[in-house]
C-alpha cells in the first residue's frame, strides 16, 4: 500500500462516527434506520458517512425488497484491511461499548417486526438460530452415507473420525504427532469401529489392508513430497474406492501459515490433478469450495478421484 492510499484510509476514519459505523458493521449487518438507531444520529447524517465509507470499499450493501442492508468489507486490499484492523484493534472506548450494548436490542426489534428468517434471507448461513450450527447440519447429512472401510490420513485430534464412524464399516486414522494420537484415541475410545495409529503420510504400514475411502483432509499443506503422499493414498485404495483431499488453495501467505507448521503454501488445481493422475487414479472432480470472507481471503479446494 502506497503512502497516498494510506493518508486517505487514515483520513477517512480521522471521524469518529465512521469508526463506530465501521465498528458496528463488522458485528452485524444493518439498515441505515438501525444505524441511526444504535448510533443516536439522523439518518442523512448516517447516510452520508456510509456514502463515504461505500466509495472507499469499506462497507458493502445489499438490497431486500425495500430495505439495504450495510456490512463491512472484508474482501477489499488486503494491506487497507489490515491497516484498518490494527487501528480497530488498538482503540477501547466507552462510545463503542456502548454502541455494542445497544445493537442486541435493535435486532430484536428488527425481527419482531419482520420475523427473524426475512431479515437474513440471502444471508442465512452468517447468522446464529437456536440448534441449526454448521456441526448440526454435518451430522444430519452424514446419516445419508455409507462410507465402507475408511482411511483418515493426517487424521489429527479425530474429529472427522468421530462424526463418520456410526456411518462406516471400519474407519483406521493415522497421524505423525504422538500427542495428537493420544488425544483422538481418547476421543474415539467409544467407536469399536475406530483404530488409531501413529504413521507417516509418505509410508504407511497397514500391511494388506485396503479402504473404499481415503481422506486427506488438509493433510497435503504438511506433506514434504505431496505428490508421494497422494500416490500413497492411491496404493491404499480398492478398485473403484475414492480419494478426497481436501487443502488451501495456492497463496503467498507464508507468516499467516507459519504457526500452523504449513510446509507448502497450498495448492493449485493443475497440481492435484497432475499427482492423482500419477498416482493412476481417475479425477472425478477438482474445485474451489471456498473463499474466506476476511483477508487474507483463503481458497480451500478438494480433489475427488477414483481408482479403476
Amino acid at each position: 500500500m502506497d503512502l497516498a492510499t494510506a493518508s486517505s484510509v487514515l483520513r477517512l476514519l480521522a471521524d469518529p462516527t465512521r469508526v463506530r459505523l465501521l465498528a458496528l458493521l463488522e458485528r452485524e449487518e444493518l439498515t441505515v434506520a438501525e444505524l441511526a438507531s444504535v448510533l443516536h444520529l439522523a439518518q442523512p447524517r448516517v447516510s452520508t458517512h456510509l456514502a463515504k465509507l461505500k466509495e472507499a470499499e469499506l462497507v458493502r450493501d445489499r438490497r431486500a425488497g425495500v430495505s439495504a442492508y450495510y456490512r463491512a468489507n472484508n474482501e477489499g486490499d488486503e494491506h487497507r484491511q489490515t491497516l484498518i484492523r490494527s487501528l480497530r484493534d488498538s482503540i477501547d472506548d466507552a462510545l463503542l461499548r456502548d454502541d455494542a450494548a445497544r445493537l442486541p436490542g435493535v435486532l430484536a426489534q428488527r425481527a419482531r417486526e419482520e420475523g427473524w428468517a426475512d431479515t437474513v434471507a440471502g444471508d442465512m448461513e452468517r447468522h446464529y438460530s437456536p440448534g441449526r450450527t454448521w456441526e448440526t447440519l454435518a451430522r444430519s447429512l452424514l446419516q445419508l452415507l455409507e462410507t465402507g472401510d475408511v482411511l483418515d490420513i493426517a487424521s489429527g485430534d479425530g474429529i472427522t473420525a468421530e462424526l463418520l464412524a456410526p456411518h462406516a464399516r471400519s474407519i483406521v486414522c493415522v497421524d505423525s504427532s504422538e500427542r495428537v494420537v493420544e488425544a483422538a484415541s481418547q476421543r474415539l475410545k467409544p467407536f469399536a469401529n475406530v483404530d488409531v495409529r501413529q504413521g507417516d503420510m509418505h509410508a504407511l504400514d497397514l500391511g494388506e489392508r485396503r479402504f473404499d475411502l481415503v481422506l486427506m483432509l488438509h493433510a497435503l499443506t504438511y506433506a514434504e513430497h505431496p505428490a508421494k503422499a497422494v500416490a500413497e493414498a492411491s496404493r491404499l485404495l480398492r478398485s473403484g474406492g475414492r480419494l478426497l483431499a481436501v487443502t488451501l488453495g495456492k497463496h503467498d501467505h507464508r507468516a499467516v501459515v507459519e504457526p500452523f507448521d504449513h510446509l507448502n503454501l497450498g495448492f493449485a488445481h493443475d497440481e492435484l490433478d497432475r499427482y492423482a493422475t500419477a498416482a493412476g487414479l481417475d479425477v472425478l472432480s477438482c474445485t474451489r469450495l471456498s473463499r474466506e470472507r476476511k483477508a487474507p481471503h483463503f481458497e480451500v479446494i478438494s480433489l475427488l478421484a477414483r481408482k479403476p
